[in-house]
């Protein structure tokens, strides 16, 4: 049967940025039995023990509980397991209430906040906040009159923000400032304040921090500019803290989440030990907040809440927090370390290179200002030595400007071992050492 699609239905059945790309990834280990493939694309973090064990916990924890509720066919009291009451009940389209509490008091406690429920909804994951926001901020206005834009301020940035929208013209992206250090081959990205456009056509504003892929962390004075930039339009800026502190603090340099009137601090419990519970928590100002959970509502009832039944033990007996602190960052920490070091050592000394700075998440980025292929050309290269890689070129959506920085870089998954991190960055030096002799050659 071949269905006759919508526009929208035609934009959504395909498979965008890295997505498109892991198709290939998943062809090539099936193709290759028998032939042993270093993968470094991997987004899926590793399941430490450590974290698997703190889940365990929880989770029987959940099981051995009890609550007090009221029956649907009785209206008697009685008492029933808190598992009962999770798995087998709707609930609030807010999130489950005592899980909203224990992040509420965490962050009151942490930060000095004063947050109340209402600051807070949990979502079936971050990607959906992103959903709920570029389609219920982003877009045609209601007359139809004016395109609100999607603003990402800092290119490249999670390819994911690529396929939230359903009017696309409506993303836009803006080219960074580079900020070089050729004789360490290290360097960052830097947003350019003085090309970013935040104004009245602007529906809402995107950016991770820590970034996928690149590892890198706006300062608090870019986040403070982004913010005050936006504020007088009423534009929500959406920070994607996926990778930040407290949970799962995958960040390798001091950080510290960043609130404002019009900021809704976006987390995700996936790299702290629960990507498939599905869980995403909204942190904002109560009225942008209740448009997101309407959002929520029409589209999906509520979050599953076994997840958040499990995780609101993790929370509030400060165990998350302790376990993502001195568990899950020095793990990814000491992987980055392994490779800016074995690239240090085998990278040849007359080929340009620069290692982006890792200051967090679970990725290493690498740039070739002089790959004389296309990243994507670069990529099968690496596949005939038994490396799998991501290309760059995919976390770039909304640039609309022609970069050939956009072709020059990879993405390098931390989540393998030490061994698989040396060998493939060996391999990787190699290969590019070979790509660039064969183009003075000829």
């Amino acid at each position: 049967m071949n269905p006759a699609l919508s526009k929208i239905g035609a934009q959504m059945s395909h498979l965008t940025g890295v997505r498109a790309i892991m198709k290939d990834i998943v062809e090539t280990l099936r193709a290759g039995k028998g032939q042993e493939f270093i993968n470094l694309s991997a987004g899926n973090p590793v399941i430490l023990p450590e974290v698997e064990q703190l889940w365990r916990d929880c989770t029987a924890d959940l099981l051995a509980s009890h609550a007090t509720c009221s029956t649907w066919g009785d209206p008697k009291t009685a008492v029933a397991s808190e598992y009962g009451e999770v798995v087998c009940r709707y609930g609030a389209s807010q999130g489950y209430q005592p899980f909203i509490e224990a992040v509420r008091d965490d962050f009151n406690r942490r930060y000095g906040l004063n947050l109340s429920n209402n600051n807070i909804l949990i979502t079936p994951g971050s990607q959906s906040i992103y959903f709920y926001a570029a389609n219920a901020f982003g877009g045609y206005t209601a007359d139809g009159s004016q395109l609100k834009k999607i603003v990402l301020p800092l290119s490249p940035d999670y390819t994911g923000y690529g396929g939230v929208t359903l009017v696309p013209e409506a993303l836009i992206a803006y080219k960074p400032t580079l900020d070089i250090d050729e004789k360490a081959n290290r360097f960052k990205y830097r947003p350019d304040f003085s090309q970013l456009a935040i104004d009245e056509n602007t529906g809402c504003v995107i950016f991770s921090r820590p970034c996928n892929p690149t590892g890198n962390v706006l300062t608090q004075e870019e986040v403070e500019k982004i913010a005050a930039l936006a504020a007088p339009y009423n534009v929500p800026v959406l920070v994607d803290s996926a990778y930040a502190p407290p949970y799962p603090a995958l960040n390798f340099t001091d950080m510290t989440p960043i609130m404002g009137e019009n900021i809704i601090h976006c987390i995700s419990l996936s790299k702290a030990g629960l990507p498939g519970e599905r869980i995403g928590i909204a942190i904002g100002d109560p009225e942008m907040i209740q448009v997101l959970e309407c959002f929520q509502t029409n589209m999906c009832i509520h979050s599953p809440r076994y997840g958040q039944a499990i995780a609101t033990r993790a929370i509030a007996s400060g165990a998350l927090g302790d376990i993502a602190e001195t568990v899950i960052r020095p793990h990814y920490q000491q992987k980055f370390t392994v490779v800016e070091n074995t690239l240090d050592q085998a990278m040849p000394k007359d080929l340009p290179w620069c290692l982006h700075r890792g200051e967090g998440a679970i990725f290493s980025w690498l740039w070739l200002p002089e790959l004389p292929m296309t990243d994507w050309e670069f990529y099968q290269e690496l596949k005939q030595v038994g490396v799998i890689v991501v290309p760059g070129s995919s976390f770039f959506p909304g640039l609309r400007e022609d970069w050939p920085h956009t072709q020059q870089c990879i993405r390098i998954s931390l989540t393998a071992t030490d061994e698989e991190l040396t060998t493939g960055m060996q391999r990787l030096a190699k290969v590019a050492a070979e790509v660039h002799q064969k183009v003075l050659v000829s």
